[in-house]
């Protein structure tokens, strides 16, 4: 089964070797035919702890890594 690739905003990094990103997605109101806006936030693992708050990056879904780390960063600029 092939991997989501999502896109977003790193909101923090003061964890070691994790960094939380913040994924935003954009749907039609099914009923009030509206732009509707969704946040979402998600623990990836980050091996260099390059990244920084701020940053535009790509995570990709991975096996569990901890209790809340299911994804990991591709790359640094998306």
């Amino acid at each position: 089964m092939p991997k989501r690739i999502l896109q977003g905003v790193v909101i923090s990094d003061r964890q070691e070797k994790t960094v939380v990103v913040r994924v935003e997605r954009t749907f039609l109101h099914p009923l009030l035919r509206k732009t509707v806006r969704r946040m979402k936030k998600y623990h990836a693992h980050d091996e260099s702890s390059a990244i920084k708050v701020g940053e535009h990056v790509l995570i990709r879904e991975c096996a569990p890594k901890s209790k809340l780390k299911r994804w990991e960063v591709v790359s640094g600029h998306a």
